[in-house]
């Protein structure tokens, strides 16, 4: 059976174009059922479109409060019944109903090899640390910052000349190979998850 996925947005979309690229390929084993996004302006939104796939916004302002926004994310997520829900570039924080509904179903990517470097800044904070390896973690989102249990890791060795711009453009060339791959690997042959352990059979 082909697994439902629902992709979250906030910007240009790359991470979400390569998961529209894998499942045209039957044997991937998933298909992308939505696109949301945060704001009406987001690029990715056109890549869905492009691609025939249904997409939502769900605003923040259009909301009196953050918990009222996080309902309404999880009722239009929830409507295409998601295997898995992936946040591919989202920008913005879920709250306890979204996490509740989809507990050990939401992913998210980041740019360092966690728990090393938590939150938006990581390819400057490693360089700023001088670390000689960083890379990008594939993880369940759980109610901390970047602290949920970990799928996979890919390390990106960090170079003398490398500024900031130049090593985050390596760890999302990384990171994107990684979340195919994974998610591919997830919808295929299933996961446990045991404290902080995430086992692929």
């Amino acid at each position: 059976m082909t697994a439902r996925l629902v992709a979250l947005i906030s910007g240009s979309g790359t991470n979400l174009q390569a998961l529209l690229d894998a499942c045209a390929d039957p044997a991937y084993g998933a298909r992308v059922v939505a696109v949301g996004a945060d704001r009406a302006g987001a690029a990715g939104l056109e890549r869905a479109a492009a691609a025939g796939v249904p997409t939502f916004v769900e605003s923040v302002r259009d909301h009196p409060t953050r918990e009222d926004w996080d309902r309404a994310l999880t009722a239009q997520v929830d409507a295409y019944r998601p295997d898995l829900a992936i946040s591919v570039g989202f920008l913005k924080l879920v709250g306890p109903a979204f996490l509740d509904r989809f507990r050990d179903r939401f992913l998210n990517t980041h740019s360092s090899l966690l728990p090393a470097f938590p939150g938006i800044h990581a390819p400057r904070d490693a360089l700023e640390y001088g670390v000689k390896i960083t890379g990008a973690t594939l993880f369940f989102v759980d109610a901390g910052v970047d602290t949920g249990p970990i799928v996979a890791q890919i390390a990106v060795p960090v170079h003398d000349d490398d500024t900031e711009q130049t090593l985050t453009e390596r760890i999302k060339q990384a990171e994107r190979a990684q979340l195919v791959a994974q998610v591919g690997r997830l919808v295929r042959e299933g996961w446990t998850i045991s404290g902080r352990k995430v086992s692929i059979p």
